[in-house]
């Protein structure tokens, strides 16, 4: 793949300083995200989603159960100084956890102002569960040991390694598994990649091998993974609107040269025979699950 023209500053393969991350040790707790707002404390739940898991995370912590957030809440938690507009009040909460942990998240959960739903929590709890707030109506979904939609990959063993979120290359894959990804997911992505280095660690970077992992054996993941980082870049150039990847500031890596030294990591990645093998059928046969859309009681 060619690499597009523009800047091509070098991406710095070592973990960003402590001046340059945020949030980037496992455990530390979020600023908060805004100043009060008068019904910020208004009941047993916070008004504010962002602050309402962190209280969340906070009081598993507390209660020894590994617990992080993921979904779009996740990326603003984790680009701080992103200006783009969190909508307020009805935001979902998307928390992940171990199935260990499960039952006793569950049980915090609807002792702080949460409301099972007892039927889907009783079918598909061994891989999600499923609360709302009453009073805010706002849904918290927790998604168990592993994500699965359009592909599937594991992080029940991984959520010590950063917080409050999943590790960076988690919640990068959460975009790039999208099999028809939307604008809000490639500016998710975006923001991400603009902010945190690539390297080979987990520690306040996107760990590519994390990624090369599973592009290296899954052609399936391959196919979707590369088609979004061409996405991504046809986005960039032609795409992005004046501030919807605001920080005020100027931004710490240039996308263009992110996308480009991950492709360059993928392509580099040697495949094993599976994946050559499923090369062979390609868009021959569907690469990818279509997420399953479940209602609630």
């Amino acid at each position: 793949m060619s690499e597009e023209a523009g800047s091509t500053r070098p991406v710095d393969a070592r973990p960003a300083g402590p001046a340059e991350v945020h949030l980037a040790t496992a455990g530390r707790p979020l600023p908060n995200p805004e100043p009060p707002a008068a019904d910020v404390v208004d009941g047993p739940t916070l008004g504010d989603p962002l602050a309402e898991a962190t209280r969340l995370i906070g009081l598993a912590e507390l209660a020894g159960l590994q617990v992080r957030l993921l979904g779009g809440l996740a990326f603003h938690a984790r680009c701080p100084d992103w200006t783009a507009r969190i909508e307020r009040e009805r935001r979902d909460i998307d928390l992940a956890t171990r199935s260990r942990d499960s039952r006793a998240l569950g049980r915090l959960l609807e002792a702080t102002g949460y409301r099972a739903d007892r039927q889907f929590n009783a079918l598909y709890g061994h891989k999600q569960l499923y609360f709302v707030d009453m009073v805010r109506g706002r849904p918290v979904d927790v998604l168990v040991d592993r994500m699965e939609m359009c592909h599937t990959f594991e992080f029940a063993g991984r959520l010590d390694l950063d917080g409050p979120t999943l590790p960076l290359a988690e919640l990068l894959l959460s975009k790039l598994q999208i099999a028809r990804i939307n604008r809000k997911d490639i500016l998710d992505a975006l923001a991400l990649l603009v902010e945190y280095p690539l390297a080979p660690t987990d520690l306040g970077a996107i760990n590519v091998g994390r990624i090369t992992r599973l592009t290296g054996t899954d052609w399936g993941w391959w196919r979707t993974v590369t088609g979004n980082l061409d996405k991504f870049r046809l986005f960039w150039n032609t795409e992005l609107q004046p501030g919807e990847l605001e920080f005020r500031r100027p931004v710490r890596f240039d996308v263009r040269a992110q996308i480009a030294t991950l492709r360059a990591a993928i392509d580099g990645t040697p495949k094993s025979t599976r994946w050559r093998l499923r090369a062979q059928v390609g868009d021959r046969v569907k690469w990818f699950q279509e997420p399953e859309e479940v209602g609630h009681g």
